[in-house]
């Protein structure tokens, strides 16, 4: 797998592609001479985060033919300053799964869980260094399995 960012601007403005055509624009706050011209790096992480778990549970829930009429993931990271650098990475990470549809809870359940456990990529990158946690909401409700 390769990525390519390409500078756009004279501070810190990228546009960054990978296999598909479409690109990404990342850039800094405007804090430190960025422009808000796209996604920070590390609100990137979560998303990619979101979007793995998010293909791994449709396609779960597809093949169990449950009816998912909208479905939204709403990542929240927490970062941690390592002593005697700059750097803060995520050590807390909690992934909300917000589903509507006719879906059976406990099946919803366990598509995350097995996204969580067996299929996706990004939890098991982020995983040694974060705990990562998760709930749902099904049509509006928490849902306890």
């Amino acid at each position: 797998m390769e990525v390519v960012l390409n500078r756009l601007d004279q501070d810190f403005h990228f546009e960054a592609t990978g296999s598909s055509p479409i690109s990404v624009h990342i850039d800094a706050a405007e804090g430190i001479g960025g422009h808000n011209a796209g996604a920070r790096p590390m609100e990137l992480i979560l998303m990619g985060l979101g979007g793995c778990t998010a293909i791994d549970v449709i396609l779960i829930l597809k093949k169990q033919r449950q009816v998912v009429d909208d479905f939204q993931i709403r990542v929240q990271g927490d970062r941690e300053k390592i002593e005697g650098t700059e750097m803060m990475p995520f050590r807390k990470i909690n992934i909300q799964f917000e589903l509507q549809g006719e879906i059976d809870g406990n099946k919803a359940v366990r598509a995350i869980q097995m996204s969580m456990d067996k299929y996706c990529s990004a939890t098991a990158q982020l995983a040694p260094s974060a705990t990562i946690t998760h709930s749902l909401l099904l049509n509006g409700l928490k849902f306890e399995a």
